[in-house]
């Protein structure tokens, strides 16, 4: 097995929760979120760390993705739907929210929020929501559910009744599609249709005992490289689902992944048990780099038809 070993991280951003790393290559630009916080992070590669900087937002963002047809914006799944976001402001509008009214009657608006999610070859948007933490005293059941907004704007519930729905990754050849439930220690995988969006034939692809399987993000030979929450680590996994490379975080809860060249970009959260592992709270909340010498495969932009 091939071991990588990080001491340091790249930002020590403190973030309270760092997700949805994007690389964006036209500018050479990281991106990332702070959940807790509700800041959206920016990073120059060009000038590294030290470029980095901060837009705070009166809204949680779970992930961001790039529009095809914006340089000036981009797409988020947010604290109640999915919307429209400033580059360099503030400033943002839903354009697709979650809830229906009987479940804001429910209160979904308060005790749900959006978690990861991805683009498909497509341009579609898979989005991902889940319990609100902040506002079910760290409680999650599973209500919740993972959507789907296609090109023309209409928005699909794929998955219903799970708790914490996660990373989300396409096969090479787009005729498979890997998604994380968090707490049941599974990566799942389904039979894709690329041309609809549908999925199907849901079974088990990879099991950890390692950590909760949270982001992921796919090589240009097919192997997912999967952060494990409470694990110190991020996995390879092969597409047959032997874990074949680990890189070991100075952290105990990295959280998403995502390539950059021939380097990974790890994003964490503020470890929970920080007094029971004072180790992994010198660096909680930060962003680490490795160099693991393969590229990843390319992010695609969103295509929304209605902007």
């Amino acid at each position: 097995m091939q071991k990588f070993t990080i001491t340091e991280p790249f930002l020590d951003s403190k973030c309270g929760l760092s997700e949805g790393p994007f690389y964006e290559e036209a500018t050479n630009t990281l991106r990332f979120i702070d959940i807790v916080k509700k800041h959206v992070w920016w990073v120059d590669l060009n000038k590294g760390a030290s470029s980095a900087k901060k837009i705070e937002y009166d809204i949680s963002f779970g992930v961001t993705a790039n529009l095809a047809s914006s340089t000036d914006s981009f797409l988020f799944g947010g604290k109640h739907g999915i919307g429209i976001a400033k580059r360099d402001s503030s400033k943002y509008k839903y354009i697709n929210r979650f809830w229906n009214e009987t479940e804001i009657a429910n209160n979904y608006e308060t005790i749900m929020r959006a978690n990861d999610g991805a683009i498909d070859s497509q341009g579609r948007f898979w989005v991902g929501a889940m319990n609100d933490p902040a506002y079910t005293n760290g409680k999650f059941d599973p209500v919740g559910i993972l959507f789907r907004l296609d090109t023309d704007g209409t928005l699909h519930r794929v998955l219903e009744n799970v708790t914490i729905p996660n990373g989300i990754s396409f096969s090479l050849d787009n005729k498979t599609m890997y998604w994380t439930d968090t707490p049941t220690g599974n990566i799942y995988a389904f039979d894709y249709d690329v041309s609809t969006g549908n999925i199907s034939n849901q079974r088990v692809f990879w099991h950890s005992d390692l950590g909760g399987p949270d982001g992921h993000a796919m090589d240009v030979e097919g192997n997912l490289w999967v952060a494990l929450w409470g694990g110190w680590k991020v996995v390879r996994v092969s597409p047959e689902g032997k874990v074949t490379a680990e890189i070991e975080v100075p952290t105990r809860c990295p959280t998403a992944v995502v390539f950059v060249g021939e380097d990974v970009y790890i994003t964490s959260e503020q470890d929970p048990d920080a007094d029971k592992y004072p180790e992994s709270g010198k660096w909680h909340g930060g962003v680490f780099k490795c160099h693991v010498g393969i590229k990843g495969r390319k992010l695609y932009d969103s295509k929304i038809a209605s902007l």
